[in-house]
């Protein structure tokens, strides 16, 4: 994959989609892929020209850090890095809170770089906005951290515009992460206006609407038991069959345009901006080679239009997170 992006002004270059590594290890099932198995999968993500890969801290927890920096090993100089502070859970225990104090940033980038086997992170972002610290205050401290050359770049995740601007301030925001996709498009309104103004790039998570945009659910039963998107309001009762509506549209515009639903849905996302830079997730080989020849698909103005009027802004049903969380988005 030759396409290359370039996330915000100052940031770096990466590939045109980056890896999310979440789904190997957490959320989706406890029975996801072994670390084995998640270790070949990055690697083919990197011999196809993968250079971003991205985790978290409270993957795993914990967990998934160490895999992806198992996997690293030997290669590190081949991606740039991101991982994520800031949601606060426990071994054995789903409870998640946030913490954005400056102590818990530093403890929380050392522990990062330890699991992972690094000597720098290359972009390090707060995963939630907490409410009761002030954002200077957070990336104050992780401003701290670049000087002292643990970390080379900073983002924000979920945060509102106002957050974004203030952070901005303290020190330059490289990249914020939100959902974006052909069924979350609340950042068209002023997330993405705001990202130009101040040139941070964006990085659009569950680009593939958590899988349901590739086309594979017709039912809930379709997930595992332990599958954290039964949770989802997008995947029960009456939006779950509004929102299989909006998939058959857009595999019937896939058809046409000879890609599979997946692609469409990243080659849409792409158009979107030259900022933009999804990371798709994925357990299998197949839909990674799948995903990562989207950005060789190019839309024409017709078809855009097109998928426009089948997937509006709104289009989908259901909101994105079940109240738990959902008061920790657009912090």
């Amino acid at each position: 994959m030759q396409h290359k992006r370039q996330l915000g002004k100052q940031g770096p270059q990466v590939s045109a989609l980056g890896l999310g590594c979440m789904g190997l290890s957490d959320f989706y099932s406890s029975s996801g892929s072994s670390e084995a198995q998640s270790i070949a999968l990055i690697h083919r993500a990197l011999d196809l020209g993968v250079t971003f890969l991205d985790t978290a801290d409270v993957y795993g927890p914990h967990t998934n850090e160490q895999t992806v920096g198992k996997a690293l090993k030997g290669r590190r100089d081949q991606v740039v890095l991101a991982t994520k502070f800031g949601i606060v859970r426990q071994p054995g225990s789903s409870y998640r809170g946030v913490s954005g104090s400056p102590e818990y940033v530093r403890a929380a980038c050392e522990a990062s770089l330890q699991r992972l086997g690094v000597g720098h992170i290359d972009l390090y972002y707060q995963h939630r906005v907490d409410p009761s610290v002030p954002i200077e205050d957070t990336v104050g401290a992780m401003a701290e951290l670049v000087k002292q050359g643990k970390v080379r770049y900073l983002g924000l995740s979920e945060a509102a515009p106002s957050t974004i601007r203030r952070a901005h301030k303290v020190h330059p925001i490289t990249a914020l992460q939100t959902e974006y996709s052909l069924w979350s498009r609340d950042p068209e309104d002023e997330i993405l206006p705001t990202l130009r103004e101040l040139g941070i790039g964006f990085v659009p998570y569950s680009p593939l609407g958590r899988g349901f945009l590739a086309g594979r659910f017709k039912k809930l039963e379709d997930l595992a038991a332990d599958d954290w998107r039964r949770e989802s309001p997008r995947f029960q009762g009456e939006n779950f069959a509004k929102n299989l509506e909006l998939v058959e549209q857009i595999k019937l515009a896939a058809k046409e345009k000879g890609c599979t639903p997946s692609q469409l849905a990243l080659a849409w996302l792409l158009t979107q901006g030259t900022d933009i830079v999804p990371i798709p997730g994925t357990t299998s080989l197949a839909r990674l080679e799948e995903n990562l020849a989207a950005p060789g698909i190019v839309l024409t103005p017709a078809e855009l239009e097109h998928i426009e009027a089948v997937a509006p802004q709104g289009a989908a049903s259901g909101h994105r997170y079940h109240e738990a969380m959902a008061h920790l988005l657009n912090g």
